[in-house]
């Protein structure tokens, strides 16, 4: 129950910070006005989506960060979500096989290691909600620095940044 509740917390922390994140992120998207350009007022207009990315990610975890170009993030979130998975269900078996044997025998020890098993495997249905939460985070980050370089100038050798307008 307590595994629960920490869950639901974890994920009601998470809105909130995408929230904050996307509500203060969002009055930076506007670009000051050139008024020697004739052809009026200029906006930047980002390329990828990043409530898309978060879309995205939300249904198929790493389809965010394909849409970002986060190649290698991929591998990186497969790679944690199938570890911590396997370890759940190698936890649940073992949990499952000592309940019935302490059912069966009523054995103290086989009570110590079927509730050793269990918070186990709860802890790795935290890991992996936490892995998820991650996954979108990392898709909205992704989609937000996006148009973002800091290339270096190999004159003074200094890095210069680099902003992309659309017109």
């Amino acid at each position: 129950m307590n595994c629960l509740r920490s869950l639901i917390k974890i994920i009601i922390k998470s809105v909130v910070i995408i929230f904050l994140l996307k509500t203060s992120l969002t009055a930076q998207q506007e670009v000051v006005s050139d008024t020697s350009i004739s052809s009026g007022e200029q906006t930047f207009q980002m390329q990828k989506s990043s409530w898309g990315a978060v879309g995205r990610s939300a249904i198929l975890p790493g389809w965010g960060q394909f849409y970002t170009e986060n190649y290698w993030h991929i591998p990186a979130i497969w790679g944690l979500l199938v570890w911590f998975g396997s370890q759940w269900i190698l936890n649940n078996d073992n949990y499952k096989t000592y309940r019935d044997n302490f059912i069966l025998t009523g054995n103290i020890n086989d009570k110590l290691k079927r509730d050793f098993y269990r918070d186990q495997r709860d802890q790795f249905t935290i890991y992996i909600a936490i892995t998820y939460l991650l996954n979108l985070v990392d898709a909205f980050v992704g989609a937000q620095l996006f148009d973002f370089s800091v290339e270096e100038d190999y004159l003074i050798h200094t890095p210069r940044l680099k902003i992309t307008y659309h017109f």
